[in-house]
């Protein structure tokens, strides 16, 4: 009986080893259970391993603390090929830290480092809640420390041929939710209506384009730090871009100069949408609102499915205390034109017209942004650790950061303001 009872004992002790042995692989070092996607192998594992163990001579918080990366540039990608034209490119490689994050995306769920930690990747993957949902774990996961570090969102989209053409790169003071409005088919639009568009803003009363919305929700428009906004210009206008032949004959069937230029580097602003749409009539409208929502200041000249998530994630973070926000850079390359040229059936445009710009736009994420980062790792000391100095308001449409730098709000309504000026 007695060895019987013995042999019981030492089957539930080699139990409790193995279960505790299970349980240690599911688990990062500060006890947070780690995520595993649905690509998650035998090779994913043996990467994590060595990556965690190249963590600990990354550089940490200001306390010592080696199990927190501490980055000066997070690169922010939305889609895989956007995230390959860094991590297939960029040197020293991405690749010297993987850390997977609770909470990303199951197709993208891990950030890559720089051996150093300087240096960071996340891909969010397309649309709004995409991209709020993993910026959010990201910045709560406490696996980083973020307080300092840059946030370069580098990404293609829609180019308004006004502004810049197809490999042009834009960056922006100004994001914008487009479709955050009320809508009603353009086949039921009431006769004598005044505008071609079924956009309206939200809480009015009546059918006009040009009435400041009534109801807001607090994510219509996001501003950004300006003087940053032309440091990273200044930084990006010594890149060399790509642009392909068939890039270059589609643009001159556009009028305008911008649109038939080779792709450059400009400063314009950008607009939000989960519907990836297209046509003069909406690229009117939401110019419009673009111009409305930052009392006349902003230039609608880009379109994307992510950049006002991303940003009202980094707006509460900030005011959490966890980022900050004058830290943010939002670059975007013209991969093909918001409407089609004149002559243009506008379904064929945006289904299969040959525009070419695809391939360049990609390229020229990586080839500006890196002059960006450089910019940022090469004068850390100088000029990036202390911060760049905003010149203007920002945050959101509500004050919610409360005029960090003194600027009084130049977006939104004094009655709609968290924080009263």
């Amino acid at each position: 009986m007695g060895s019987n009872i013995r042999l019981s004992v030492l089957y539930a002790f080699v139990f409790l080893l193995t279960l505790a042995s299970v349980a240690r692989s599911f688990v990062v070092p500060n006890g947070i259970l780690k995520h595993r996607s649905d690509k998650y192998g035998a090779e994913y594992k043996a990467k994590e391993f060595h990556a965690m163990k190249q963590r600990r001579h990354a550089p940490g918080r200001s306390d010592g603390s080696s199990d927190v990366i501490k980055p000066k540039v997070m690169i922010v990608a939305m889609f895989y090929l956007e995230s390959y034209a860094f991590l297939n490119n960029y040197k020293p490689s991405l690749y010297g830290i993987n850390i997977t994050v609770p909470g990303l995306s199951p197709r993208f769920p891990q950030v890559y480092c720089t051996a150093t930690g300087e240096v960071c990747h996340v891909t969010t993957t397309e649309a709004e809640i995409n991209a709020a949902a993993s910026m959010s774990a990201l910045v709560y996961s406490r696996l980083f420390d973020l307080t300092e570090t840059y946030f370069l969102i580098g990404g293609i989209a829609g180019i308004n041929p006004n502004y810049g053409t197809t490999g042009t790169v834009t960056f922006a003071r100004f994001a914008v939710q487009l479709m955050l409005q009320y809508e009603i088919d353009t086949r039921q639009l009431p006769v004598g209506g005044g505008f071609s568009s079924g956009f309206f803003t939200q809480g009015t009363k009546e059918f006009k384009n040009d009435l400041y919305p009534a109801t807001i929700y607090g994510t219509e428009v996001f501003e950004l730090n300006e003087a940053l906004r032309k440091r990273a210009f200044l930084a990006a206008r010594g890149a060399k871009l790509s642009d392909t032949e068939e890039a270059a004959k589609y643009r001159r069937l556009y009028p305008m100069a911008a649109a038939r230029s080779p792709p450059g580097v400009t400063l314009c602003d950008t607009g939000t949408s989960d519907t990836w749409w297209s046509g003069s009539v909406l690229a009117e409208s939401f110019g419009n609102l673009t111009t409305l929502l930052t009392n006349g200041t902003g230039e609608y000249c880009t379109t994307q499915q992510e950049d006002n998530a991303s940003l009202a994630v980094l707006v509460r973070a900030a005011a959490a205390g966890l980022v900050d926000f004058a830290r943010v850079i939002v670059l975007r390359t013209g991969s093909d034109f918001d409407r089609a040229p004149p002559g243009v059936d506008e379904l064929y445009h945006l289904l299969q017209a040959p525009q070419g710009g695809f391939e360049g736009a990609l390229a020229n994420v990586y080839n500006a942004g890196v002059k960006v980062v450089d910019d940022i790792i090469d004068k850390w000391g100088e000029v990036y650790r202390v911060g760049v100095k905003p010149t203007n308001y920002i945050g959101d449409i509500l004050n919610t950061l409360g005029s960090p730098y003194g600027y009084k709000p130049d977006i939104g309504v004094a009655s709609q303001f968290v924080v009263p000026v």
